[in-house]
């Protein structure tokens, strides 16, 4: 069984931002510099 890293980031930052608001800013550059990585690691 093949996941995509991404989908599994997109899904637990979404569920970080529902459960913790305030972290909203924080949640979304987490996320992106980790997409970003990934895709020049690709």
């Amino acid at each position: 069984m093949h996941i995509d890293i991404q989908y599994v980031m997109a899904l637990v930052a979404g569920i970080m931002i529902l459960a913790a608001p305030r972290l909203l800013k924080y949640i979304v550059a987490v996320y992106l510099i980790a997409y970003g990585v990934l895709g020049l690691i690709r």
